[in-house]
């Protein structure tokens, strides 16, 4: 049991969980656990933890995490899990999907559960309904998910004596277990019509930000719908189309003038903003301050820009405040 945060901080990295920054509710003594074990590719991790709240942002991905899935496992108390457009709230055996590069949130009771880190080559769903499932609560009382639950009490402080052969086959056999178990949620969780096409025009929109023609017109005549449909397809969403094209588009020019190296007619253009004078005003009444400014290491500096998520500190495995 660690009695200090920074004892904590060092086994959990050391264990190849991936990063977070949290904060605890109470303002006692701080009591954690954590055991991990490996069989085959699979790592299985066992954590006590006090109540609290932890995230993750893009920002904190490691290069490694591309490569993994990680499912989470309640065994005692209960969480809130934020991850992507899904809430879940899981109570004992329940689990839920998160990607490790994508956003997430968690608070939670004092509890223990069970972190399992899986080769994304490994876990038999196509990668469309996988990140259709993250972030979706997956009970753990009845049916494929029951049986995942089972398994995974206990399994951190029990696994040793396996042969690499056998931790191989072993592992293989709980991986198919936990993707029989998320499959299960599929027929709950496949796109409605509306849902999918839209998905499709945000993925149209990604791939041509730079191009000056792309427009509602353009897009509609690209996805044989009418401008009318497309537009009835965002009613209810954050942003319209053309709102959603803008701001994608500062996104990358902020990002790239952060990065430095070229002007900021440059990047605008290279964005798809014909006319700098309108990209100044635009950029300056959303984020706050000239776009001029990230063109210079030193008033770069000087300009704050907004943090992807409350309390970063740029780097952290697990943080406390």
């Amino acid at each position: 049991m660690f009695t200090d945060i920074e004892s904590f901080q060092a086994a959990a990295a050391a264990s190849g969980l991936p990063p977070v920054v949290g904060r605890r509710h109470d303002a006692g003594a701080f009591r954690a656990g954590l055991v991990a074990r490996d069989l085959g590719p699979l790592k299985v991790i066992e954590l006590v933890t006090p109540e609290g709240e932890c995230f993750r942002d893009a920002r904190r991905a490691r290069p490694e995490d591309e490569e993994l899935w990680q499912i989470e496992l309640m065994t005692r108390g209960r969480a809130r899990v934020e991850h992507g457009r899904a809430v879940a709230e899981l109570g004992p055996a329940d689990l839920v999907l998160i990607d490790p590069v994508r956003p997430v949130r968690f608070a939670s009771t004092a509890c223990t559960h069970v972190t399992m880190l899986v080769p994304r080559r490994e876990l038999r769903i196509r990668p469309g309904d996988a990140d259709r499932l993250a972030g979706v609560r997956v009970s753990g009382t009845s049916g494929p998910g029951a049986l995942v639950s089972a398994l995974a009490r206990g399994m951190a402080r029990s696994l040793g004596g396996f042969g690499a052969a056998e931790a191989h086959r072993s592992a293989a056999a709980v991986i198919e277990l936990v993707s029989v178990a998320l499959a299960s949620r599929l027929d709950d969780v496949r796109p409605a019509p509306d849902e999918a096409l839209r998905d499709r025009v945000v993925g149209y929109i990604e791939a041509r930000l730079s191009d000056r023609d792309l427009a509602p017109g353009s897009i509609a005549a690209a996805h044989h719908v009418s401008v009318r449909r497309l537009h009835k397809l965002f009613e209810g969403q954050p942003l319209t189309v053309a709102a959603l094209i803008r701001r994608r588009r500062l996104e990358q020019c902020r990002a790239e003038l952060a990065r430095g190296g070229r002007t900021v007619e440059a990047v605008a253009a290279r964005w798809g903003f014909a006319d700098p004078a309108h990209f100044s005003r635009l950029f300056k009444a959303t984020y706050g301050y000239n776009a001029a400014a990230l063109t210079s290491g030193n008033r770069a500096r000087k300009v704050k820009v907004p943090a992807a998520g409350p309390g970063d500190d740029g780097g952290a495995h697990i943080t406390e405040g």
